[in-house]
């Protein structure tokens, strides 16, 4: 197939782009490169893929060069005319949707950048994919949309009416708008509501890549809720797998659904709507404790009330996700944490980028 995949120099698009290509789809990756987070990080991903940064000029496509099937594109989702023209010669059987403005405590900061990019962008696409008869629209919403819900383990049936962050509110939003043109246009949408995904190349917003840099450091973490939290984590092997199979699957219009008593989930237009997530929350002391027993290093810790705009715990529901797919995410959390520790040292420690020692 030939696929769009915005968001490619992102955490998730970076590890779907790399398996797409290796099973020999020709992928089109589109990028911003916002500052949001470190874009030398951004960059070195793109380099994984053989997009080196000094061959990227904005708004121009540019050839990977180490696998002929990959291009990429340094472009803002809201730039409607290179969106349009990306559509028009490209002749895409699935778009991806991974990109947009992350973060539920920064849209506290900045929520103008959510609503170009979330709201804006993403109509940009679906209106690409309205006029060019795309096979399957895939898109990346959150666990953020549960907002109030305290209904365990969330399920994609539960109401989510209640965002805590215009973060979540723009997720929630995007689920909206692809139902909408799933409905009058026929466009086979998947919503996807990923529960805290980390690993190699891994978001330093996260915490995660939070703690384990400020433990080598020798500062301390903040630990908010005063430990008293809970997350679903989901390895990204197990994301990457789980949006592979849903590629050649589109939905499709649920017959038995019922105007009487709806389904958020699914409709009568081809719609869908999944979690993918581990299903079995950590409790956050026993995750910083794995890091500190894989680092050797006992964390300084400064406990803080909750945030604004956060939630104690999460718990995906996966039981449809699992029957539509056979495929049920299975990494744990000790697994997870040496493959993010192996990268995070190779990376960061012995490439000298942070001048600190490992523990011996």
């Amino acid at each position: 197939m030939k696929i769009l995949v915005t968001g490619i120099a992102g955490f998730i698009g970076f590890h779907l782009t790399k398996r797409l290509v290796r099973e020999g789809h020709k992928v089109v990756g589109l990028d911003n490169i916002n500052d949001y987070y470190s874009t030398d990080l951004k960059y070195d991903r793109l380099a994984e893929l053989g997009i080196l940064r000094e061959s990227i000029v904005e708004e121009n496509i540019v050839k990977s060069c180490t696998n002929k099937n990959l291009q990429f594109t340094k472009a803002d989702l809201e730039n409607k005319p290179l969106i349009d023209h990306l559509f028009d010669t490209e002749d895409f059987d699935v778009v991806i949707n991974l990109a947009a403005q992350a973060g539920v405590r920064y849209s506290l900061k900045d929520p103008y950048r959510y609503i170009d990019s979330n709201i804006f962008g993403f109509l940009n696409l679906l209106e690409g994919a309205r006029h060019h008869s795309i096979k399957h629209f895939i898109y990346a919403s959150s666990s953020s949309v549960y907002g109030g819900n305290t209904n365990m383990p969330f399920s994609t049936k539960d109401n989510v009416d209640h965002p805590m962050s215009l973060y979540a509110a723009s997720k929630k939003s995007n689920e909206l708008m692809a139902h909408t043109y799933s409905n009058l246009f026929n466009i086979p949408t998947t919503g996807l509501r990923f529960f805290t995904v980390y690993g190699p190349w891994g978001r330093p917003d996260m915490a995660l890549f939070l703690f384990a840099e400020a433990m080598l450091k020798g500062d301390p973490i903040k630990v908010f809720n005063y430990g008293k939290m809970e997350r679903d984590f989901t390895y990204i092997d197990d994301i990457v797998e789980g949006i592979t199979r849903l590629i050649p699957r589109p939905p499709s219009s649920n017959t038995d659904w019922s105007g009487n008593n709806p389904d958020p989930s699914t409709s009568f237009a081809p719609y869908h709507i999944f979690n993918i997530g581990n299903s079995n929350p950590v409790k956050l002391m026993d995750f910083i404790g794995e890091i500190e027993k894989q680092l050797g290093i006992e964390a300084k810790k400064n406990m803080l009330p909750m945030q604004p705009g956060d939630v104690p715990k999460t718990w995906a529901k996966v039981d449809d996700f699992f029957d539509y797919t056979d495929f049920k995410p299975e990494v744990g959390v000790e697994e997870g944490i040496e493959a993010f520790m192996s990268w995070y040292k190779s990376y960061y420690v012995e490439s000298k980028q942070y001048n600190i020692a490992l523990p011996s």
